[in-house]
């Protein structure tokens, strides 16, 4: 298992990590098989999405906000509860096949790590499967 550290600069925010995840993959040497990519948090999430036009991330951060708005009478306490469904709405791994020794991604997609709750230290772990 590879560890990967995210260190987020806002609240909520998308950042790309695909060249990451891909330098894992071909340091690992597996040339066929799965990368599955885990986010071990509650308020941070995984997703696949358009990397060519960075106004994309930031159009789903707008929506999100839109559909599960900062305060909405949340009874969690810690003020965060916004975080915790919009992590449970992305979900917290994606799976990705490898061919060849790189990810088999579309061409405008790539791998986002999605923060609800910086800015923080975060972690994204990713696991080979060769096959």
């Amino acid at each position: 298992m590879i560890q990967l550290t995210i260190r987020t600069t806002a609240r909520v925010e998308m950042i790309d990590i695909t060249d990451r995840v891909a330098a894992a993959v071909s340091e690992s040497g597996v040339k066929n098989g799965f990368c599955r990519v885990f986010v071990p948090h509650t308020t941070a999430a995984v997703t696949i999405n358009e990397n060519a036009d960075p106004d994309v991330p930031k159009d789903i951060l707008a929506a999100m906000d839109r559909i599960v708005p900062l305060s909405a009478g949340y009874r969690h306490a810690e003020g965060n509860a916004a975080a915790h469904i919009k992590a449970s709405l992305f979900g917290s791994s994606q799976t990705v096949l490898i061919e060849n020794g790189r990810l088999v991604l579309g061409t405008w997609q790539s791998l986002f790590f999605c923060e609800f709750d910086g800015p923080r230290t975060r972690k994204a772990l990713v696991k080979l499967t060769a096959c």
